[in-house]
């Protein structure tokens, strides 16, 4: 893994080896600037730098993003960036339940608001937020790298296709269910008969083969037939779970069933909304296929990872890509938290405490100078916690806080023997490691 460095006025150089970074930093001819990703600043006055021109390669995607930087034939930078847009829509849906609960009891009546006009390109918050998210670690390595161009793949999914791959013509528009009611349809598809035990002749039920409370959609790949019996023992079980001891059953079902679309429609939605915020950038933006970073990958026999499609996006691939000793940088989006300031159960209502008192959260976000997210190094000299751990805190009003690694969660560590690492900026970091074949 390279290094970045930065002058002393904060412009990007070129990149340099771990161990060159260890000897400035050793001679004190620089310092850490950051450390996620890893960045070193300069002391004194670099003169007349010759700076290399930087590539940066996005792979979109709908639950991760692939993100690379190309120096030449060398790729110095990997990175995958985990998005949190299904999160977002979960959110979304309980606040509306809550909001719509409302509506049935007797509380105070809120007037309909007028300005609900949504602006021309609107996208639904979960899908804004993966566009946000990708500009906002663009715009980071731009500080950090003299990056003079960009590229990303931008691919369009045929959802129709993806359900159907004979579909041609005038299918497009007639769609799946034309002619047919949703009912109707499955009685055909599934023969009259329950899809679980067989029975026919008996009221059959539409049925949700991946729970609709686990996520499951109502797409009509997703539904099929099942008596009230069987209907009833699947309830909100995985297929999978339910049919544990009827493999062949399953295999059955599973064959018929289709996919869910969700990420394909994901990226469909946001792919131009991206190319345009990076075209206002000011940077030479290339687009790619999807055939094309998978021809790259192949012809340069490397494994399906998203950073190294990411490497391997458009036609700037070089024909001798190196890859070697390369550990990515894995970014997770976990947010700021919330202001909901009242504790409330699962049907919406605020809980209270064993004095008949609500709930509710303190104003104050910080305490003894950490708060919830920072990445710190524990140092625990006694206890069932004894030895050195990193992780993120959870911090709480009191004198101990809880600490989660990648090891596990560790509870009531004293505040005493916390050393802050990273302060929260709404993201958690993991160097996988991992080594590629030098090309």
């Amino acid at each position: 893994m390279r290094v970045f460095v930065i002058n002393q006025n904060q412009e990007p150089l070129n990149t340099c080896h771990p161990a060159k970074a260890r000897k400035l930093l050793s001679s004190g001819r620089a310092a850490v600037w950051k450390r996620y990703p890893f960045t070193i600043i300069m002391r004194r006055e670099v003169k007349k730098p010759i700076v290399k021109e930087h590539r940066l390669k996005i792979d979109p995607g709908s639950k991760v993003t692939g993100l690379a930087i190309l120096e030449g034939l060398r790729v110095v930078f990997g990175a995958e960036l985990t998005h949190r847009g299904f999160a977002i829509k979960a959110s979304i849906e309980d606040r509306r339940a809550i909001r719509r609960s409302r509506r049935h009891r007797h509380t105070r009546y809120r007037k309909p608001r007028f300005n609900r006009q949504r602006a021309a390109g609107w996208l639904a918050p979960s899908l804004q937020h993966r566009v946000d998210t990708t500009l906002t670690w663009v715009n980071r390595l731009r500080k950090l790298a003299p990056i003079s161009s960009i590229s990303m793949e931008l691919v369009r999914f045929d959802t129709q296709r993806l359900n159907n791959p004979e579909i041609t013509g005038i299918e497009y528009q007639q769609g799946e269910l034309f002619g047919y009611e949703v009912r109707e349809y499955l009685l055909n598809k599934w023969k009259r008969k329950c899809a679980y035990c067989g029975a026919s002749g008996v009221p059959l039920q539409i049925e949700h083969i991946y729970p609709k409370s686990k996520g499951g959609s109502n797409q009509i790949s997703n539904l099929c037939l099942a008596c009230e019996s069987c209907n009833r023992k699947k309830g909100t079980q995985l297929l999978e779970q339910f049919l544990k001891k009827k493999p062949e059953i399953l295999q059955q079902i599973l064959a018929q069933a289709k996919s869910p679309l969700k990420d394909a429609t994901a990226v469909n939605s946001t792919r131009w909304a991206l190319y345009h915020q990076l075209t206002a950038t000011g940077l030479p933006v290339k687009a790619g296929t999807g055939g094309t970073t998978k021809f790259n990958r192949t012809r340069l026999g490397l494994p399906k990872t998203h950073w190294l499609d990411a490497a391997c996006v458009g036609q700037s691939t070089p024909e001798n890509l190196i890859t070697g000793n390369i550990n990515p940088l894995v970014i997770k989006a976990t947010g700021h938290g919330n202001r909901q300031m009242a504790q409330i159960d699962k049907f919406g209502f605020p809980r209270r405490k064993k004095d008949g008192s609500y709930r509710v959260r303190t104003r104050t976000k910080e305490f003894h100078g950490f708060k919830t997210g920072d990445i710190v190094r524990a140092i625990v000299p006694t206890g069932k916690n004894k030895g050195t751990h990193i992780g993120r805190v959870t911090v709480r009003a009191g004198r101990v806080f809880d600490l989660t690694t990648v090891k596990g969660k560790l509870q009531s560590i004293n505040w005493k023997y916390f050393y802050p690492l990273w302060k929260a900026d709404g993201y958690t970091y993991v160097y996988k490691v991992q080594k590629c074949s030098l090309m």
